[in-house]
């Protein structure tokens, strides 16, 4: 199964390896050194950066579908304390039905917030296989990644930043550089998580939109979030860290400006919005 899985995931590799030499060229032609581990990290950067402007639509419709999921929790929760104890199957399908009904009304998509994170996640994986295969790569005991050939790899797999190689990893660490950059990474990860979280629900939600089970799953997310990065964050090397910080900081401008663009009705941001019309006359 696991073999399987990693040859769907082979294009996907391959394209990521381009996508960084690509970049790793482009810096190295403006004067960065090749070998240094800040052209590589700076390759993974270019690499989110062209992942997330591809999907800049698909982000506009997560946050227009989690914000119209908050708005319609109040007419959500009708429905289910109308069906609440009533587990006959007419009962389940009538809620069923109800529920559906509600989301073609408001134009509703629970699962449009889920595309940008199951689109992302090939392309996570496919950068931690390369980055974990960059050592054999480099002592011949597997084949190019696409451009990235062997002296390529070599070299890649040499690169430091503060002393750290990109493709440590924290639990099989042999110098405190690498724990020190990783610890750092996690707590940034956290902390830009929590922000773009905190921002959505601060910023963006109605008074009426934050008292319901949705909302309150989501203020948990706020404090779950940074232990999962903690406890997953040790496995993962330091390059697939650099991307997941990146992301998250990608993330958390992006929805920054739309919601500064297209706030929820009634939220705090609408309010700031039209006194900021105001001003301007």
């Amino acid at each position: 199964m696991f073999d399987f899985f990693l040859s769907l995931l082979e294009p996907i590799k391959w394209l990521v390896a381009w996508i960084m030499f690509g970049f790793h060229e482009a810096l190295t032609f403006i004067g960065m050194p090749a070998s240094s581990g800040w052209t590589w990290a700076l390759s993974i950067v270019g690499l989110v950066i062209v992942m997330r402007a591809a999907m800049i639509p698909l982000f506009v419709k997560q946050i227009m579908a989690s914000r119209k999921m908050q708005l319609i929790q109040p007419e959500l929760q009708k429905i289910q304390k109308k069906y609440k104890g009533k587990n006959d199957p007419d009962s389940r399908q009538a809620m069923t039905a109800e529920t559906m009904d509600l989301y073609k009304r408001t134009g509703t998509n629970p699962f449009s917030s889920c595309l940008p994170i199951l689109l992302q996640s090939p392309f996570f994986f496919a950068l931690f296989r390369v980055l974990w295969e960059l050592q054999p790569v480099a002592n011949g005991e597997k084949p190019a990644i696409g451009p990235i050939t062997q002296s390529v790899a070599a070299q890649a797999e040499q690169a430091t930043i503060f002393g750290a190689q990109l493709s440590d990893i924290f639990l099989r660490a042999e110098t405190m550089n690498t724990r020190i950059v990783t610890v750092v990474l996690i707590v940034l990860m956290s902390a830009t998580t929590f922000m773009t979280q905190h921002q959505l629900m601060r910023k963006n939600m109605p008074a009426s939109a934050l008292d319901n089970p949705f909302a309150r799953q989501q203020k948990l997310l706020l404090y779950v979030l940074p232990i999962i990065f903690a406890v997953s964050g040790v496995n993962f090397p330091i390059g697939v860290l650099i991307y997941w910080f990146t992301t998250n900081l990608w993330s958390m401008t992006q929805q920054f400006y739309v919601i500064r663009r297209m706030p929820a009705p009634g939220s705090p941001a609408e309010k700031a919005m039209q006194e900021r019309r105001q001003r301007r006359g």
